[in-house]
């Protein structure tokens, strides 16, 4: 009789339910008996079930350092370390749903290791100048050290991982670019079921996520100012007070909403507006399930998410003028949406196609790795 696979799962850290804890979660359905190893585990109790449905992990020595509560980030420069010192050498199968540190696992030499790639280290490589420009020079010059460092980590631990699944093509191809490996695409999962088409839609836009600099609110907000059309911003984040400075009367910031708010707008809104150049970008694929349209950026994830003119309307570039002729055609009554055509283009991203589409994949990688030399 064979013996059964030890499989563990590695996530970067757990510190709020987001796009990656989402994967995180359909990958423990997947593989109910698998340990979960982390840098660090912050969860609050609801996190906790919703992710791990309660169960517990297995940290690093940074959980227990002075203030990684609050400030575990600060501790980015140990985190290659803390990785490696995470011990797998039991496992058969290592799976690590990695955007910064998890692919840097190690595990035994007859070990398979599968890295679901949410994204290549971002402020290491392609977003290195935006997270660095604004440092005062001291902090830039530190940071800029620590970073190529990090890069040069993250090359040398390449041959840690076997194979890689990415969670779209433009994500595929920056793997591709940044560490000249293969990826197989299978897109994250998206709970389609939770978004259905409401009763009635109103005459107002939506937008929302964390209120950070690399999502462009601002450039949405500035191009509503400039339409004078009622928009409805939702979210929480650093650029909050900054962005109701700005925002004229026709716009109102929420803040932070539960989910069930979040789908009474969803439902109800003209349109939803995303600006943001994402890995994927799962937000804009729950307002389609809603049978709302989406204005997006025509780059990065919501360019295979978006089908122009049929769920929604594409801007090529991050600039108040782009956005506001993708509202024109929005509000032009040549271009019409159905609700559920809408809706019909976001069920290819749905947790079932996750499903079928990550074991079909592992199906094809563990025949390609039983083969191997």
């Amino acid at each position: 009789m064979q013996k059964a696979k030890r499989v563990a799962i590695v996530h970067d850290w757990l510190v709020t339910d987001a796009g990656a804890e989402k994967v995180l979660h359909e990958l423990l359905v997947l593989y109910p008996d698998a340990d979960v190893f982390t840098l660090v585990d912050f969860l609050s109790p609801e996190d906790r079930e919703n992710i791990l449905n309660d169960r517990k992990t297995k940290t690093s020595f940074i959980q227990y350092l002075p203030y990684a509560r609050k400030y575990f980030r600060y501790y980015l420069p140990l985190m290659p370390l803390a990785i490696g010192l995470l011990n797998v050498r039991e496992y058969d199968l290592i799976i690590s749903s990695s955007w910064a540190f998890a692919k840097g696992i190690k595990p035994h030499k007859d070990a398979l290791h599968v890295c679901y790639c949410h994204t290549p280290i971002r402020y290491a490589w392609d977003m290195y100048e935006t997270y660095t420009k604004d440092l005062p020079f001291l902090k830039k010059c530190i940071t800029k050290l620590i970073l190529k460092l990090i890069r040069k980590w993250d090359i040398a631990s390449l041959d840690r991982v076997d194979y890689f699944v990415s969670n779209s093509n433009f994500v595929s191809e920056r793997i591709k670019r940044t560490y000249e490996r293969d990826s197989i695409v299978v897109y994250p999962p998206v709970n389609t079921d939770a978004f259905q088409i409401g009763n009635q839609k109103k005459p107002f836009y939506l937008t929302a996520s964390r209120l950070v600099g690399y999502k462009k609110t601002k450039l949405i907000i500035e191009a509503f100012n400039k339409l004078n059309l009622p928009l409805i911003v939702i979210g929480d984040g650093e650029e909050l007070a900054s962005l109701k400075t700005i925002a004229g009367s026709n716009v109102t910031l929420l803040g932070h909403q539960p989910q069930e708010v979040l789908i009474k707008y969803m439902q109800e809104a003209r349109a939803f507006i995303y600006a943001a150049l994402e890995d994927f970008g799962i937000v804009p694929v729950e307002a389609m399930a809603c049978g709302t349209p989406v204005v997006a950026l025509s780059q990065g994830g919501t360019l295979e998410s978006v089908i122009d003119g049929e769920s929604g309307v594409l801007f090529a570039n991050q600039t108040i003028e782009d956005i506001m002729i993708a509202i024109k055609m929005v509000e032009s009554k040549n271009l019409v949406f159905d609700p559920l055509h809408v809706r019909d283009c976001a069920l290819k991203f749905s947790v079932e196609n996750f499903r079928k589409n990550f074991v079909k994949a592992m199906e094809m990688i563990e025949r390609d790795h039983s083969v191997a030399p």
